[in-house]
């Protein structure tokens, strides 16, 4: 198995995940980033299988369509700590179309090259549930790290825009110094375009689970310190989540 260091999707980590890195000089328009990630539920004895099939069949389709300017990225996650999903699979495009092209070409490639691929992988991750996410900010290194802490947030849409701001205005120059201190290796702020009840994804990676969770800490310190009106804010309008801890399996 390649473990390589994945572009998480600003961070993306999925990281997905994703899954390229949003910093950007001061002015600068940020690119557009696209992230099309599948969050699998899979038998746990099996694992080894499936992130063997994904090593030999999709990874060197993956590889082609990013060679060729049709992907951006993409990765596969594991499970370190968290809830029902077991595995990521993940790519990135700088439009929604672009997204959607790839993941038709991804399927027909996938049909000519390894056409039992799907069969046996469906036998091991029997269900999932896709999202389609937008990479709103972020900021760090190319080769952010293969540990990715993932929190999935539920939050008022009518003022998830707030939120937003809050992300870009007041939190963003605080996760960009743990960048640059090196704390961490990256992060990203997401929003939702399909899917599921979590509207945003926050990711932080860095090169080991214990160092990620040891600058989280000190963040929420910082970020949501009794005096912070803008944390208090922003728990107000994603006032609940579910934590996911991933470690980067496969990607580019």
């Amino acid at each position: 198995m390649n473990h390589k260091n994945l572009c998480m999707a600003s961070v993306l980590a999925f990281a997905i995940a994703a899954p390229h890195a949003m910093a950007q000089e001061e002015g600068a328009m940020e690119p557009e980033s696209y992230i099309y990630a599948t969050y699998h539920h899979c038998k746990l004895d099996k694992l080894d299988k499936a992130d063997k099939l994904v090593e030999e069949n999709q990874a060197p389709v993956y590889n082609a369509m990013v060679d060729e300017g049709l992907i951006t990225g993409w990765g596969w996650m594991g499970h370190h700590t968290g809830g029902h999903w077991r595995r990521i699979n993940f790519f990135s495009a700088p439009s929604l179309n672009a997204l959607l092209d790839a993941q038709d070409t991804f399927g027909e490639r996938m049909d000519e090259s390894a056409p039992k691929d799907g069969p046996q992988m469906n036998k091991i991750c029997t269900s999932h549930d896709d999202y389609i996410w937008r990479a709103e900010a972020g900021g760090g290194s190319n080769a952010a790290g293969r540990s990715v802490f993932s929190t999935y947030l539920v939050c008022d849409e009518m003022r998830e825009a707030r939120a937003d701001e809050i992300m870009k205005e007041n939190f963003a120059p605080i996760y960009n110094r743990y960048v640059d201190e090196g704390k961490l290796g990256s992060w990203g702020w997401l929003s939702h375009w399909v899917g599921g009840k979590f509207r945003r994804l926050l990711t932080i990676s860095g090169d080991d689970m214990k160092s990620v969770l040891a600058s989280r800490d000190a963040l929420i310190g910082e970020l949501y310190a009794d005096d912070n009106e803008a944390g208090t804010e922003f728990n107000q309008i994603c006032s609940s989540h579910v934590d996911y801890m991933w470690m980067a399996l496969d990607g580019r």
